[in-house]
This record gives structure tokens, sequence and C-alpha cells, in this order.
């Protein structure tokens, strides 16, 4: 991997000083004791730089990087005789994947990597497969949180960076496994390079900190095998791989892409409209799922040609962009983007390919699991003005948002599948209609009583958002655009936890009978770097199954 020595910061940076580099210089923050901690990790794991698995209730699939470039395939091993050849992601050997099939249903295996003469890789571990579609498991606990990405190679102003530092997103993700999830679900926004966003990209991706640090991305080049890749890897693997370690090597993880994934941030003008995404932006997405998390596994449910599914290039039956989350008959979960497949035909337009949305919708009215949860990467329920939304409100001269004046290159189209999907929610029997969203930077609660004219007080949508891992003083939507989240004038939102703009994840527990829900905040301006290490949750919520 390409050193990091330029702007990593210490795992183990502590106390007051620690918390004062948020507000100082990302890059002076950068010492030797991040260079310490991140060697002692690399250490720990022989050669290991990170590791993200995903399993199903047959499956495994796992991304890996290495310190070194490996000419020949490491192995993985799986208990005492089974062995899967890795297979290389990137050009130059640093990056591989693992594709364990023929796995038993609910079964922990032990496994360890090896290189191809034997030579051990990393420390081994295990990593169980979820239980079969028609086994009856009693509970489920999933970390949920959004916006894990940044790096402390670009600031965005007066020295203050949109991101927490590496060191304390990793030590409020240390804290957030602690409480021993079965999954997580990391909800959009694990990159931010934007690269041609007007507001944005000036101060991420084409400010001259960043191509000082990455260089200049080429869109008319390939990505690996070229400059590009070594573009790809500072840019975006930086992001991800030693935010994650080896962490997560025992806990499955869904990755759903969201805007800045693509290397920009949802912004129309006259001069550039950012999605759909253009080729290169596809190709940047597509790449760095690729070499640094896993896709999503098969599921029986979910159609094998939804867009960005079976591609050639990829494990065989995979999905890139809409997986599900399904564990027995008692938890499915829905994870989709809504960018790959946006379009700009007004009345018709979409987010979510049709295919998608009649996928979606099937699985709303299917009664094969207990608790059927969407988690989509646009948030429904509140608005911060913005562009790519689902709805059209705009902030009008008064500070408060409105839809008296229309909102530049919205299309309508978005709105009309927003209430088609939270009026199939509604109709759900016997579950509650459940939304968790990220990309608003903020952790909120609220009950969705109406949507345009549908009424859904009978069995009302409950959204909320998870929480920010990532996000530092300058990233809140109320910094960047001037107002934080509100509730859609398009809705009657019952908010029982206004947005909170403060970092923290959710715990979500599942049983047959009910959902509990446990919200934990970090404020960056009032909270010690301490706390982190004995952060409780501040909110609970308990969802019980209608009658």
């Amino acid at each position: 991997m390409p050193t990091r020595r330029k702007f990593l910061l210490s795992v183990a940076s502590t106390g007051a000083a620690a918390l004062g580099t948020i507000f100082t210089s990302p890059l002076k923050a950068a010492t030797a004791t991040a260079r310490a901690s991140a060697d002692a990790n690399r250490s720990e794991a022989q050669g290991l730089v990170h590791l993200l698995p995903t399993v199903n209730h047959e499956r495994f699939l796992i991304k890996a990087s290495f310190r070194h470039p490996l000419t020949n395939a490491p192995v993985l091993r799986i208990g005492r005789n089974g062995k899967v050849r890795g297979l290389r992601t990137d050009g130059a050997g640093e990056c591989w994947q693992f594709d364990a099939t023929g796995l038993r249903p609910s079964t922990a295996y032990p496994l360890a990597i090896a290189s191809a003469d034997g030579h051990a890789l990393g420390d081994p571990w295990t990593l169980r497969t979820f239980p079969a579609p028609d086994d009856r498991p009693q509970t489920l606990r999933v970390l949920i949180y959004t916006c894990a990405g940044g790096h402390d190679a670009i600031p965005m102003v007066n020295g203050k960076t949109a991101f927490l530092p590496l060191a304390v997103r990793q030590r409020l993700l240390r804290r957030a496994l602690a409480f021993k999830p079965d999954a997580v679900i990391a909800n959009g926004d694990h990159v931010y390079w934007d690269l041609t966003a007007p507001r944005a990209s000036p101060l991420l991706g084409a400010s001259p900190q960043a191509k000082d640090y990455a260089g200049v991305f080429d869109p008319k080049q390939p990505i690996l095998g070229t400059a590009n890749e070594r573009f790809l890897k500072r840019a975006g693997g930086e992001q991800i791989a030693p935010l994650y370690g080896t962490l997560c090597r025992s806990t499955p993880v869904f990755f759903v892409q969201d805007d800045h994934d693509f290397f920009d941030n949802d912004e129309a003008t006259d001069e550039v409209v950012t999605f759909p995404p253009k080729s290169w932006m596809t190709a940047l997405a597509r790449t760095t799922q690729r070499l640094y998390y896993p896709e999503f596994l098969p599921d029986p449910t979910r159609p094998n040609g939804l867009p960005g599914a079976s591609a050639l290039d990829r494990p065989p039956g995979v999905s890139e962009w809409f997986g599900t989350l399904r564990y027995g008959k008692l938890a499915e979960f829905l994870l989709y983007s809504v960018r790959p497949t946006t379009t700009l035909a007004g009345p018709s337009a979409v987010f979510l390919d049709p295919e998608v949305e009649t996928w979606l919708k099937a699985r709303m009215a299917a009664q094969d699991t207990a608790h059927l949860i969407n988690v989509p990467s646009n948030p429904p329920g509140w608005s911060a003005g913005k562009w790519g939304e689902w709805y059209p409100d705009v902030l009008g001269p008064d500070g408060k948002l409105t839809t008296a004046k229309p909102k530049p290159y919205w299309q309508t189209g978005w709105l009309k599948q927003h209430d088609r999907l939270m009026e199939a929610a509604s109709a759900m029997s016997g579950r509650v209609p459940l939304f968790v969203s990220g990309d608003l930077h903020a952790l909120a609660e609220g009950r969705m009583l109406r949507t345009g004219a549908i009424d859904l007080g009978k069995n009302p949508v409950v959204v909320v958002l998870s929480g920010s891992m990532g996000t530092g003083d300058q990233g809140w939507p109320s910094s960047f655009r001037g107002i934080g989240a509100m509730p859609s004038v398009h809705l009657d939102l019952q908010e029982d936890l206004k947005p909170l703009e403060e970092n923290g994840f959710i715990i979500a527990d599942l049983t047959p009978d009910k959902i509990v829900l446990r919200y934990f905040r970090w404020n960056v301006r009032r909270d010690s770097v301490e706390s982190l290490d004995t952060l409780e949750p501040f909110r609970r919520t308990e969802l019980a199954r209608p009658g």
C-alpha cells in the first residue's frame, strides 16, 4: 500500500491535546505516535493492512490488503482442510479477495491467511455464517452508521477539516464494536474526494492539498495499471483501510454507497449536474469497492439481474448497489443506493431503477420474516434543501425550508417514487415500517403520518437518521448549507428526536416481537476524546410489532 506517513493520526491519541488537533491542523497531528500505532497494528497482523468480510448463510466474501505487493496468490485456510486461493483485485498485488462457498449455516469457521509458501500473513480469527433463510434465530444485533469517510490530508477552510481525525474516528468505531454486533451496516460516504462539484470539490479532491497528495485523476485512462491506481489508493483507499484495519474481521460488514463514493457531491448548476454518475465516477466507485469492501452476496429473493449485479468482473452472483442482510426468518434489511440509477426525466424520473422498486415493494409485501427494514442511502423524512433529495424543499430567505420557489434541476418523479415506497411500507401487515438512513450527518427519529396526499396514520413510517461516524467541525449541513436537517414541508412528520448534528451511531436489537434502537452521541465541540471509550446510549426506543 502507499505510505501513509504524511497524514495518519495515532489510534492512541488521547486527552485534550488530541481533541485540540481537530481544531488546528490535521496534518500536524500526523505525528510519530501515529506511525508507531499504525506500525504496531501491521506488525500484529504480520503484513495484513485491512480485512473486511461479508457473509450470508452459505458463503464468505472477504476483501484484504497487504503492506507489500504479493507476487503469488495468498491462501485463505478454512478449518483444518479447507482452502480458498485469493484473487488479485488491483494492478500491483496489494489488494486481494477470497470467495468461500459451500459453507454450513450458523457455523463459526476458524480462518487464517497465508502466503503461497505457507508463511502467515495475519493472525487467525473466526467468522460465522448467518442462519439459513428458514431458520428461526431469536436475536440479532446490528450496528448502523453513516459518513465514516474522511482524509487527514485535506483540511477544508482555515486549517479546519470536514472530518474527525482518523484516530478519533477509529476510537469511536472501536467503542461501537465493543457492543459486539452480529453485523455492521456502513451507509454511504466512505470516501470524500469530490472532483467536479462546484461547491464541494475546491474544498476536497480539487484542492491544492489533495492534488499535491494524491495527484490528478485522468478520466481518459483506465484506473488499474496506470497513475490512476496510485491516485485511487491514496485518495480513497487511505480513507478505508487504516480506519477499519482488522477490527471487523469477525463481524460481517455491509457497505452502501452514496454520492461521495462516486467521487462527487450531489450538486446541480448550469455548468455541472453531477448525477447520474458519469462513466469515470462509476469506474472509481466500482474499483474502490472491488479493492476495499465486499459486494453484497446473493439472496434467494433478490433478482440476479438488477442493475450492478452479476457483473463478469465480480465474484459470481454478487450485487454492487442493491443488497440484502437476511437473518433467517427474524429479519431482512433492504440495502440500496439511490445514486447509480438516478434519472433526470421530470415526472417519470426515478432515483431507483423500476426493477429495483418492484423488488423492494415485493419484499415489503412478503411475510417470510418478522422484521423488514429499509436502509436507503438517501434519507426520507428530512431535508437540508440540497438538490439530490427526495423532496422539493429549498432554503428560503427566512432560513426555513419552503416549496414556494422551484428547486433548480430537481425532478418531480423522485418524489413520486418516494411516496410509492412510503405507502408500500405503511401497508405492511404485522411489521414496523422502519427506514434507517444516513447522508444528513445527524441522529434523528420521527414518525411519518402523511406524505403528500397519502395518509400513513394507521401504520406510521418510522424514519431514523443513524448518526455520522466521521463528520468534523466544518462538515455539518448547517455549516456547509446554512441549514441543518428539517422535516420536508411535503410531510406530516412527528419528530420524536429532532436532528442532532453530532457524531454517533445506533445499535438495533431485534427479537421476534420487537426492535429496540439505542442511540449514541459524541459532540466534537464539547466532549473529551477519552469519553469515547465509555460511550453509552442517550436514548432508547422500543418498536413493538403490531398485533
